[in-house]
């Protein structure tokens, strides 16, 4: 093994033969590269042997032992803090985040360009110490809901499922007679801090009406007003990802419905579509429906989702998965830091005042998880009874 005295560049999971052809061309300014088979001999050699390790490039998957979990085992043994790159083979935008977040300094896809290896490497190695001191990583901190607001939220929501019984009874009926189906659903829904719950809403729309989400993405009035189109795409087959498997391996829920990650129509809304998903006079919705959407009657089961936590009586509206996975970028992720809620800024803002834009919304959020306050809620709260009964629903 490597003289403690010379500075290495450990290689985790590497075969000999495929860092030879890879790594042999590039100038490391004199530093030993030193082979480990996987990363649990790494820290016992590191450990037994004090070497002078000033770089680590590991061979693996972000998921995989020699990726986060790596990281993990030299953070939880206290080894020293060195630049950490990956080079794998599968990646995404998501997966880039997810590992600068856990704190890989850099990630290389296959085939390798050994001209940016070996800069971000040295550049890595020769100012770690001032991006380190310089550079700390900063987390925002999830929201909690403050004690005056939660037992605000308890006895509204209770007190109101009291009061309400008797209309709760009639509005089932009045589903159940319309059309087959149950009275109540739920659909994944994405809150505060990105955690997903089940969200409980009266059906408005007749049963099957979910599976017509994919039928119905170029009347979305939010990618009409942008002047976006999407390819229809009817055909449920599983894609070449699945079709291994028999079974679909990146499934997204909307509402009750799932289709995959990997179709076609999902990947084309994610590339080119609006985050939001609406559609004016919707053909999908019952008589009942529609009366007790334009008078918010239908989310009235969500004062269960306040009573066990997953939202609050004011805050941003909770968003399904597929919208919510869309908005991670500086400008919006702002509004997952305020509570979910029943009601809200935008809400009250703009039902009744024509369409509202995409930009708009989200400014909205975000204006209410910058204000968000305990005085501000009751407002909000003043303020939504007489906006239930404007004309437009939003």
């Amino acid at each position: 093994m490597a003289n403690s005295d010379i500075q290495i560049i450990a290689l985790v999971g590497f075969a000999d033969d495929f860092s030879h052809s890879f790594l042999k061309d590039c100038d490391f300014e004199g530093r030993q590269l030193v082979h480990f088979d996987n990363g649990m001999m790494l820290v016992q050699e590191w450990e037994s042997k004090n070497l002078a390790i000033v770089a680590i490039i590991s061979n693996s998957e972000i998921l995989s032992n020699g990726g986060l979990s790596l990281i993990e085992t030299l953070k939880n043994k206290k080894m020293p803090s060195v630049p950490f790159f990956l080079v794998l083979r599968y990646f995404n935008p998501n997966l880039r985040i997810l590992a600068l977040t856990a704190g890989i300094s850099d990630v290389f896809k296959l085939p390798l360009k050994i001209e940016r290896l070996e800069k971000r490497v040295l550049f890595y190695i020769h100012n770690w110490n001032l991006l380190i001191k310089e550079l700390p990583f900063h987390t925002r901190s999830v929201y909690h809901t403050g004690l005056v607001k939660r037992i605000f939220d308890i006895c509204f929501a209770g007190l109101a499922l009291i009061i309400l019984f008797p209309l709760f009874i009639l509005v089932a009926l009045s589903i159940r007679l319309e059309s087959k189906g149950p009275a109540f659903y739920y659909s994944l829904r994405t809150g505060t801090g990105f955690k997903i719950f089940k969200f409980y809403k009266f059906r408005s729309m007749y049963i099957d009406a979910d599976q017509k989400v994919k039928d119905l993405m170029h009347l979305n009035q939010y990618n009409i007003d942008q002047k976006k189109e999407l390819v229809n795409q009817a055909d449920p087959a599983l894609c070449e990802a699945c079709m291994q498997t028999g079974k679909c391996q990146y499934p997204i829920y909307a509402d009750g419905a799932k289709w995959c990650e990997k179709d076609d129509v999902y990947v084309n809304s994610v590339k080119n579509g609006s985050a939001f998903f609406k559609i004016n006079n919707d053909p999908r919705i019952t008589k009942v429906g529609n009366f007790i959407r334009n008078t918010s009657i239908d989310e009235l089961p969500q004062l269960w989702n306040v009573i066990k936590g997953d939202m609050s009586i004011v805050g941003n509206r909770p968003l399904p998965i597929y919208e919510a996975e869309k908005l991670t970028t500086d400008k919006s992720v702002l509004r997952f830091a305020a509570p979910a809620g029943l009601t809200g800024l935008w809400q009250v803002e703009k039902r009744g005042k024509g369409k509202m834009s995409e930009e708009e919304r989200l400014m909205l959020d975000n204006t209410y998880a910058k204000n968000q306050s305990f005085i501000n809620d009751i407002k909000l709260i003043l303020r939504t009874i007489p906006a239930i009964f404007q004309k437009e629903s939003v």
